[in-house]
């Protein structure tokens, strides 16, 4: 096949995810040219839209699913200009819990478990006490958060188990930060965790259903969507798909990337939207520098998959409940009710997370299947009663053995490395590369909304860099 060089580029983007595309809309907007180089066959990046079965017209998200219209006004604002449907997040009906012993319950809408009064009085106290700590993180420098140093230096797990003196705590806490980021409490530094819930207008809003929550809202026509719109907006071929970057050289001139297909690119500057550790998949000359190779060598992206179930009916609404199945240990952390009654899909979602979810991926396909289905039927049948039809279509998607991104959110620092010259580096430029991804974000890390608003600051700081304007 026969390689491709074009020179005389201002920008390279690496990536075609929102935070690349979202780099590129504003590179487009400032008049200056681009490529934007996808190692994927498709643009989206985690973010992954699919019919949800052959006899409806509904699609269903495989990845990222939800944005707000308050606190995360960057996807808000682009669902009403792409004229995107937006559909709030079930947050009525009983849910299903099952106890670490087995036994299945159900409880009200928002409750984590069936517990004693003095029990959920325990429970609301380390939520609010984890949430007034997170609130005392210093966004725009983490090391000057009061107590960095110590925050920093332990695992969330070995902070909550000094401070709180209590198994049921870590227990809640280490299915939370599962949840959130899909890796166990034992990882995450106490200050980087706090960190990232402050980034996320505070606990509450993370982890809600409701409004001002990061699961409030669904689109409609899939969150992949955004992706596509966006590049019909820009230059017609821009986007190079199946195009993996493996080099970048940098000059006094600027910068050439190459990419496994043979094809070069020259640029002054490149934008960089890979997660930090997944740049040791690209070579640099000159290296990076020595905190940018010790924080691409120290992240780690959690474990997070999802196996949708399709029915043709929504049957747990007749029984009053809200779609939510939560359970410690097993190979389904929690359910979401994903429907769209429009389109007459009617889905749950479920999700496997950290080390639960990675020993269930070892098994094979059809065990895994089995695995869900098993745990999915005797958990609503138990609390309904009575048995649920089987699904018309079951869909799964294992984005740690999607070789593009190998797992997911987004990368998470371990103790030690937010307060060191290694954290302060994420979004440091090294000479004409500029770095953007949701976890560079000030606001909402591991979350769409992260990731356009990083891309939108890394296109600004090119633009400003060669004396363009921006749009905005």
């Amino acid at each position: 096949m026969a390689t491709t060089q074009i020179d005389n580029l201002d920008v390279v983007i690496v990536g075609a995810g929102l935070s690349g595309l979202r780099a590129a809309r504003e590179i487009h907007a400032a008049g200056l040219k681009y490529v934007v180089l996808e190692a994927m066959d498709r643009v989206g990046g985690k973010t992954l839209s699919v019919p949800a079965s052959s006899k409806g017209t509904g699609v269903v998200d495989l990845g990222a699913a939800w944005i707000n219209d308050t606190n995360q006004s960057e996807m808000y604002s682009l669902a009403q200009e792409f004229s995107f449907d937006l559909v709030k997040q079930r947050d009525e009906g009983d849910s299903v819990v099952r106890a670490p012993d087995g036994k299945i319950d159900k409880v009200p809408y928002g409750m984590l478990a069936k517990l004693e009064p003095e029990q959920l009085e325990r429970l609301m106290h380390l939520l609010q006490k984890i949430g007034e700590l997170a609130e005392k993180s210093n966004t725009s420098d983490p090391s000057l958060t009061p107590n960095a140093e110590t925050l920093d230096s332990v695992s969330l797990h070995d902070f909550v188990a000094d401070k709180f003196k209590n198994e049921d705590a870590n227990t809640l806490v280490n299915e939370l930060v599962k949840a959130l980021v899909g890796l166990e409490s034992s990882y995450p530094s106490a200050l980087y965790f706090l960190d990232t819930i402050k980034r996320a207008a505070g606990l509450a809003n993370m982890i809600s259903d409701g409004k001002n929550g990061g699961q409030y809202l669904r689109n409609r026509q899939g969150n992949q969507g955004f992706s596509v719109e966006i590049e019909r907006g820009l230059t017609p071929g821009a986007v190079k798909l199946s195009s993996p970057v493996t080099s970048i050289t940098q000059s006094a001139t600027g910068c050439v990337v190459e990419s496994k297909t043979g094809d070069k690119y020259t640029a002054k500057k490149v934008i960089m939207s890979l997660p930090s550790c997944l740049l040791p998949t690209v070579q640099f000359s000159p290296g990076l520098p020595q905190p940018k190779r010790l924080l691409s060598q120290s992240t780690k992206l959690g474990y997070y998959s999802k196996t949708i179930l399709v029915f043709a009916e929504p049957w747990w609404l007749a029984a009053d409940l809200s779609g939510v199945y939560t359970s410690t240990g097993t190979a389904i952390s929690f359910t979401r009710d994903t429907c769209v009654p429009e389109d007459g899909q009617y889905s749950i979602t479920c999700f496997h997370t950290g080390e639960t979810g990675r020993s269930w991926s070892r098994l094979s396909a059809e065990e895994r299947r089995t695995a869900v289905l098993a745990e999915f039927k005797t958990a609503f049948e138990t609390a309904m009663g009575e048995g649920i039809p089987d699904p018309v279509n079951v869909i799964e998607k294992e984005w740690t053995k999607d070789p593009w991104t190998l797992g997911a959110p987004s990368p998470v620092m371990p103790p030690g490395l937010l307060t060191s010259e290694a954290g302060k580096a994420l979004y440091e430029p090294f000479r004409n590369i500029h770095f953007v991804g949701t976890e560079t974000a000030d606001v909402w890390r591991g979350y769409m909304e992260g990731a356009v608003r990083s891309g939108l600051r890394g296109a600004r700081e090119v633009i400003d860099a060669l004396g363009g304007s921006s749009t905005r």
